[in-house]
């Protein structure tokens, strides 16, 4: 069989079969009914699945004889960077688009292999000789080539186009299994199967050893293998003579911005910078191929132990250790995880060689045997014993416990030469299931009096200097956010509930849409859609046991099947019937999702793979006990959260839920499970891989009748219900593959029209309160997995730092997103019943209500065009009509984008819609809790996506605390002064005009809350309509109260906004006078409004330009208005560029009816100019303090080729995720026409070894720190309210509270803000930069005037001069009534 690798270039591979014949198929020549195989007959592809074993092969002197015309021909040369280049795209474009000049481009080259050409070379050029040789002696000089072990990359075997019926100009070499030799890789970016395309990375030696090996022995097949390539680091800096010459030749032949960035780093006359840039980040990458290995390794072994397949994970860790001590540069396995994963699955197995034989495989190899695995070794001998006990008649149970004792004081003594204590076996390690039970089994044979010693509970308070007083300011008692709502027993039964849902990991509520009642079509289709469902998952589950099956089979295959790493364990680790369920639910979004927009098929597969890895996980904590002790403490913590007053926990005194939940695991180490465990997360190449295989199922199997929908037509004709198509997106720079169902399926979905949602349960809220964050790996739901910070797959480095980082360092972060979490919420009805109106009511653009997909034609109509004469008068005329004619029809294919991308927006908008309301009726009579997460910079966010109160006017204004307070003597003002900040009609006005106002306005308010849609209906004129009628509702049930407006219970919150806040914390951070009394941070009778005076000073120099006569000035004249550069005002302070401001003004000048289109351009540009001008000049302070952040975060990418990091006031370590990946073949500044822009990095190359993005480094650097800080005095105000028992929320810079405790807040939130800015934290900054980035004076020769030592010196002098404060006195926030308001 000959077989190749043919790369199609959207992040796949395509297997072509040539020359082949197969039993029982000589009848039908252009189809073949078998499976497994992909056959190219007569220039077409037919794909069909076959078990590989099933395929025998006939004619073997044509085959020979075909081989050898092919190797005389087709041995050639390689270009091996143009082969780098388009094998690192990330997307890719059909076969059949790509150029000839891309023939035999590989998926990844290894350079390293190219040193070690020239002794080759010879040896290939003996293999094109065949034709002289007969097919003995061909096969065997390819024997000899193919156990050359210095084979390069640069020779290989090329296939001549006609040979692969048309199919593709791209192909790859072949590629083999090697039985006791190198494996196939995989870890590129996808761990995939053979059948499901699934090879994405083959060293060039093995691919061609292999191929040779299978002319000479035949094909053998050993299933899908994830490997690692890996280069001596020796190699990698020596790029033989040969590859020098072919990239010299290729530069000079063709012109490209790559090649020439390559040629620079590898010349002679390279600069020296880059030269050490490029020796960093070659040892970077094979760091980083080393750390993506370990986890590969842990990962596959802790699945198969999961699974039970001990043999599997024992063969794969004993062929890579033994493999890496070769000396070849395979990475020797150092992770003692590894190890200990499999003694425990031995220990389970009461396998007692096998667990000495790895203890002895970690004392050869130097592995540190740990606590953990000496609690292995005890648990297999208490299994033994326990057995032993059991069947005491069948044996002497004496010479058992003799020789059970010898084992274990030999250990015990072993332990002690090591410093671990018999008690470290518990204390030191993570023990599940019934495993600590065991050891004390075994510890008692020893030692029978032996009682095990528990670490104290962890130290309560703060290490922050900000936070000191709350280590000594402690309450008698922590005051519950459900107290006088709920007891203990009634949150036991609602965790009950929540526990289900997450088992089920799904959620189904009823659509709130407005439908008729179902007449005989709706019910047609949905008894269509039944029966299509039940066929899809009788179809599934067997194609699925049959692929299972495949793929095991090939894995069982000779030795070599249990060796390498495949994707068999991770999809057996799920039971089919739950992969059948998410498959389901796959195909369904898919049929209801947008016609015009679609995800790619990476991100498909990788949200795919994520939810079977998340299943894996929860039965993971099923099966080894961990849900149990979950049960059983939360049980308890119910009981405390419920009732502090009443529930001891600890003797010390309790203070926050943290400590609570601290206390409740501390004193129950001995019982069940730890809690300590390490999380089971599959590496992103495993995730892609698995939504591929299932992806694979619904794109083959899954088929639809497009009679399906004609009750008169009995005809069945079943074809395909999902396809792939290719989207040209960034003006053809990016070419992404998408998956869309057939329209035959899509209507059949609306046809039958479904009344239900199904959610994931980690996206809607938690009917019990959230597991308090204790460690960064640990809270919110109870079983579903939760990352503690939202950061993208690559960005590793704050992973590293967040582990690295003492815990009490993290305890204001984590207390802070465990306060928002614990505060409960309920659903405002009144309101949810008036939106749910509108909504099925046709929606209203002036309340923000999308309107229903039905209302957008399905046909968008042309404008017409011109009338074309039929004979011009002259060609000049005619001229003119063809060029208005071309333009007309420009202006119809833009109207026609315009109107799609419109209506795909509005669709989207309105799915939303529907998703959260859906969800607030769902929870309407119910109570319910948010956990809450943070982005990489600290700002909190709550983790259900649709239904929270972090959102649009709507969202905010159907939520309310379930817990309410009566309003007191001042709340109902208090709801007055936020029902007028709501409308927006007073922004400039004080606090008394304000009141004034409500007063006057109160019977509109009124009429409001009494008749929202059928009275005057004043509230929908606000700026914040819908909030202002839940205001106007809740002041309406205040003033009917009985025995008045003080004793009503509110459970409305009231909101108080930052005035510019990121202005405000500039203006503090450089005491700049000027700028703080222009963001209301002084105090003043009536609030500051710094767009108002920005816009006044651009007026002024508008004004001026136009007496000198600029044109662009005088059509201005009347135009340059407070909303034209408020957006612009608003985004500098978080970096917003030139060109983002130039679109922001153009967009409300075109707002602007009165404004001419044509000098939109002109005006916004020239408006930028001169706003951002009369900032700098207004803000001097900020404006220094932020090119100061911008220079050093570019110095420090720049000279240190490093992220920049910080750790804010409140400790928490900040890493700025931007990086410019380098990946074989890609390098930065590339121009290729196929790049998606991002390029996954082989085998996990992320985070810790990435090249930092320089531009992006420096122009998010001043943002993210002022977001930093901003989060900073969230979380104090935060601690301080949960402290003083205030129900308190935000939503970034907007705080929220009960109308009767806002002035409390309000002074927490003053106070905690000038006790952050009295910090001196430009200088902590300055220290911390120098620390970590600066270089030593020593390090300097005065002679040295070398680009690098004169770059060095810049950055020491750059990070040590800090900007000169001003003399604002940062104690008038606190009298400054307007600095919150």
């Amino acid at each position: 069989m000959y077989r190749i690798f043919a790369h199609r270039m959207h992040g796949e591979s395509v297997w072509v079969n040539l020359m082949k014949t197969h039993a029982g198929c000589q009848a039908s020549k252009n189809a073949c009914p078998c499976r497994n195989t992909e056959h190219v007959i007569n220039g077409r592809r037919t794909s069909s699945v076959i078990e590989r074993s099933q395929v025998t092969w006939t004619n073997t002197e044509t085959r020979l004889a075909r081989k050898r015309r092919r190797y005389r021909r087709h041995f050639n040369d390689v270009n091996l960077s143009e082969v780098a280049r388009l094998s690192s795209s990330s997307s890719g474009a059909p076969a059949s688009s790509l150029k000839s000049k891309d023939l035999d481009m590989l998926i990844y080259p290894d350079e390293a292999e190219c040193t070690r050409v020239s002794s080759t070379i010879r040896k290939i050029e003996n293999a094109k000789k065949v034709t002289e040789m007969d097919s003995t002696k061909s096969l065997e000089a390819l024997w000899d080539v193919k156990h050359d072990e210095h084979l390069g990359p640069e020779y290989l075997p090329e296939v001549p186009e006609d040979n692969i019926g048309g199919l593709s100009e791209h192909v790859d070499p072949i590629s083999f299994h090697e039985v006791e030799s190198e494996p196939v890789s995989i870890v590129e970016g996808e761990f995939m199967d053979n059948d499901s395309v699934t090879h994405l990375s083959l060293p060039v030696s093995v691919a061609v050893r292999e191929k040779l090996h299978s002319e000479a022995h035949g094909w053998q097949n050993s299933g899908s293998s994830l490997e690692i390539p890996q280069m001596p680091e020796k190699d990698q800096e020596k790029p033989s003579l040969h590859l020098k010459k072919k990239r010299k030749k290729v530069h000079s032949h063709k012109k490209h911005t790559v090649e020439k960035g390559r040629k620079a780093e590898i010349g002679p006359k390279a600069p020296h910078k880059e030269a050490l840039l490029k020796a960093r980040y070659s040892k970077a990458e094979l760091a980083a191929r080393e750390e993506s290995f370990m986890q590969s390794l842990l990962s596959y072994v802790d699945t198969c132990v999961s699974c039970g397949f001990l043999s599997r994970g024992w063969n794969a860790l004993m062929f890579y250790r033994d493999r890496g001590k070769r000396a070849d540069g395979h990475f020797r396995i150092s992770d003692s995880r590894v190890f200990e994963v499999l003694l425990h699955g031995y220990a389970a197995r009461r396998n007692i060689a096998k667990v000495e034989e790895l203890m002895r495989a970690m004392s050869e190899d130097g592995i540190v045997q740990t606590a953990q695995c000496y609690a292995a070794c005890f648990e297999c001998m208490g299994r033994r014993l326990e057995r032993s006990s059991l069947r005491a008649g069948h044996y002497p149970h004496g010479s058992v416990d003799a020789a059970a004792r010898k084992k274990l004081r030999l250990w015990a003594s072993e332990m002690s030469q090591k410093g671990i204590s018999l008690n470290d076996l518990f204390a030191g390690t993570c023990l599940l299931a019934d495993q600590r039970k065991m050891v004390m089994e075994s510890i008692l044979k020893i030692d029978p009096h032996f009682k095990a010693v528990w670490p104290p509970c962890p130290e309560f308070g703060y290490s922050c200097r900000l936070l000191q007083d709350l280590n000594y300011d402690k309450p008698e008692v922590y005051h519950s956010p459900v107290s006088g709502l709920f007891d203990g027993e009634q949150l036991k039964e609602f965790t009950l509930e929540q526990l289900q849902t997450e088992l089920r990991d799904c959620l189904e509520v009823k659509s709130i849409e407005l439908r008729e009642e179902p007449n005989e079509l709706v019910l047609f289709h949905r008894e269509k859609l039944a029966q299509s469902h039940e066929e899809w998952r009788e179809v599934i589950l067997n194609a699925l046991s049959q692929d299972l099956q495949t793929l095991q089979n090939r894995c069982q295959r000779g030795v070599i099947g249990h060796r390498f790493m495949n994707l068999y364990p991770f999809l057996a680790s799920v039971k089919k019937e739950e992969l059948v369920e998410l498959v389901l639910q796959e195909i369904r979004k898919l049929a209801e999702g947008s016609e015009t927009f679609s995800p790619s098929t990476n991100q498909l597969y990788r949200e795919l793979g994520s939810r079977v890895m998340e299943r894996y996980q929860v039965n993971w904590k099923e099966k080894t006990g961990i849900l149990n002790k979950v049960k059983h403490l939360y049980s308890k913590y119910c009981d405390w959260y419920a009732n502090p007053d009443g529930v001891s926990l600890s003797e010390r005194q309790i203070t926050c839920t943290r400590q609570a939940w601290q206390c409740l695991v501390n004193s129950h180490q001995g019982e069940g499970a730890s809690l300590n465990f390490r999380e089971r997360n599959w590496p992103m190449p495993v995730q892609i891989g698995i939504g591929k295989f299932l992806y694979d199922i619904i794109l083959r199997e899954i088929r639809i009748d497009i009679n399906v929908s004609r009750p008169s037509n009995k005809k069945s004709h079943p074809l395909p219900a999902f396809y792939t198509l290719f989207r040209s997106q960034q003006q053809g720079k990016m070419v992404k593959e998408e998956v869309k169902p057939h329209p035959v399926l899509a209507r059949l979905f609306r046809g039958a029209a479904s009344d239900t949602l199904k959610f994931p349960a980690k996206c809607v809220p938690m009917l019990c309160p959230p597991t308090p964050w204790t460690t960064v790996t640990s809270g919110a739901y109870l079983l579903t997995k939760v990352d503690v910070i939202r950061l993208p797959q690559q960005a590793l480095l704050q992973w590293n730092r967040l582990a690295n980082c003492p815990t009490q360092q993290l305890y204001p972060a984590l207390d802070s997103l465990n306060q928002l979490g614990a505060v409960p919420w309920q659903v405002n009805k009144r309101v949810l019943d008036v939106v749910i109106e509108v909504f099925n009511t046709g929606g209203s653009s002036q309340l923000a209500i999308p309107a229903p997909p039905s209302s957008f034609p399905a046909q968008i109509p042309l404008p017409p065009l011109p009338f074309k004469p039929a004979e011009s008068s002259s060609q000049e005329s005619g001229q003119d009509n063809e060029g208005s004619l071309a333009s007309e029809k420009l202006r119809q294919h833009k109207h026609i984008l315009y109107l799609r991308r419109k209506k795909a927006e509005a669709y989207s908008l309105w799915c939303d819609m529907l998703y959260r309301l859906s969800l607030a009726n769902h929870f309407r009579d119910r109570v319910f809790w948010l956990p809450h997460n943070m982005d990489f910079r600290g700002r909190v966010y709550p983790c259900p996506p649709h239904l929270n109160h972090l959102g649009s006017d709507v969202a905010r204004s159907l939520l309310c605390f379930a817990k309410g307070q009566p309003l007191g003597l001042k709340g109902l003002d208090w709801l007055k002064l936020h029902l007028v900040n709501l409308t927006g009609l007073m922004k400039r006005n004080s606090i008394k005009e304000r009141m004034v106002f409500a007063e006057e306005m109160m019977p509109k308010i009124i009429d409001s809350a009494e008749n929202p849609l059928t009275g005057e209906m004043w509230w929908a004129k606000s700026d914040e309509p819908w909030q202002t009628l839940a205001v106007c509702m809740e002041i309406n049930a205040a003033l009917k109260a009985e025995g008045g407006p003080e004793h009503y219970v509110c459970h409305f919150p009231v909101h108080q906004d930052g005035s510019c806040n990121g202005l405000q914390h500039y203006a503090a951070l450089g005491r700049d006078a000027a700028g703080a009394a222009s963001v209301s941070m002084a105090p003043s009778e009536c609030p500051q409004d710094v767009y108002g005076v920005v816009a006044a000073m651009v007026e002024r120099e508008r004004a001026a330009d136009a007496k000198l006569g600029v044109p662009v000035a005088k059509i201005l004249d009347g135009f340059v208005r407070r909303k034209v550069i408020k957006q612009t005002v608003m985004t500098t302070v978080y970096g917003v560029t030139r060109f983002g401001a130039r679109l922001q003004i153009a967009r409300q000048l075109r707002d602007i009816d009165e404004f001419p289109k044509e000098y939109v351009w002109r005006a916004s540009q020239y408006l930028v100019g001169k706003t951002f001008g009369c900032l700098r000049e207004m803000f001097t302070s900020t404006k220094e303090i932020q090119d100061w952040f911008t220079d050093c975060a570019r110095l420090i990418s720049q000279v240190c080729g490093r992220s920049v990091e910080w750790v804010t006031p409140l400790g928490l370590p900040v890493v700025q995720p931007y990086h410019r990946v380098i990946g074989p073949g890609k390098r930065q500044g590339s121009a290729d026409p196929l790049s998606s822009g991002f390029v996954f990095m082989p085998y996990g190359v992320v985070g810790n070894h990435e090249r930092p993005n320089v531009m992006k480094q420096k122009n998010a650097f001043p943002p993210n720190f002022i977001h930093s800080i901003d989060s900073s005095h969230m979380m104090l105000t935060s601690l301080w309210c949960e402290r003083k028992g205030l129900t308190f929320v935000s939503v970034h810079d907007c705080y929220w509270t009960h109308p009767s405790t806002v002035e409390v807040m309000n002074k927490i939130c003053r106070e905690q803000f000038v006790a952050l800015h009295s910090e001196p934290i430009l200088e902590d900054l300055s220290s911390f930069l120098v620390q970590n980035y600066g270089y030593p004076e020593e390090d300097f020769d005065d002679s040295d005037d070398s680009i690098v030592g004169i770059s060095k010196r810049k950055l020491n002098a750059v990070l040590t001069k800090v900007p000169k404060k001003g003399d604002f006195d940062l104690r008038s926030v606190l009298d400054s009534v307007y600095f919150f308001s």
